[in-house]
This record gives structure tokens, sequence and C-alpha cells, in this order.
């Protein structure tokens, strides 16, 4: 026995501008949240690595330098001309110093 075919359509949600504009708004706002601090955070990772200096100085510089770029990226994500590009504007330079981070062996998958 089969079931019986559904001929019905499902009626098509239809946002209006307003809601479409509030959507993309929140969606720069996550950006610049949660991804500006995980490319902070990666970005201070890979300072504290690779500066030539002690490494309590080359921790302290890092971490001063990464409200500089924590801002930088809060500024890219509203600056761009729309939210998928505000994304991979954060994902692809996150993904690349997370890269050279497994690579030098200083990002640490374990968690023992």
């Amino acid at each position: 026995m089969q079931a019986p075919a559904i001929t019905e359509k499902m009626p098509r949600l239809r946002l209006s501008a307003a809601a479409i504009y509030r959507l993309g708004v929140a969606s720069r706002s996550i950006a610049a949240i949660a991804g500006g601090y995980v490319l902070a955070a990666l970005a201070t990772m890979l300072l504290s690595v690779c500066l030539p200096m002690a490494r309590a100085e080359a921790v302290m510089t890092a971490t001063l330098l990464s409200f500089a770029i924590y801002t930088c990226a809060v500024l890219w994500v509203f600056a761009t001309g729309s939210a998928l590009r505000a994304w991979l504007g954060l994902l692809i330079p996150g993904a690349v110093i997370a890269a050279i981070l497994q690579w030098t062996g200083a990002l640490s998958w374990s968690l023992a």
C-alpha cells in the first residue's frame, strides 16, 4: 500500500524588505561579535608564537594588538556591502591563521 501523493504546494514564506534588512543586521552583528572575537583570538595566538621577543612580552604585545584587530574586524563587518561578504572576510583569514597555527604545531586540538 502506497502513501497518497500530496499535490498541494506549500505556501512560500515571503519576508518584507524590513525583515530582510533586520536579518542582515542581525547576521552582521553575530559576525562582528563572534567572528571578530575568533579572528582576534587566532591572530593573538599567531602573534604570541611568532613575535621575536621574550615569551611574556610577545604575549602582552599580541594581547594589546588583539584589541585593534577586533575593532578592525567589527568595522569591516559593517563596512562591507553584504552579510555574506562580511562572513567571508572573517572566515577566510581565520582559516588561514588556523592553518598556519596547525602547521607550526602551536594549535593543539587535544583536550588531554
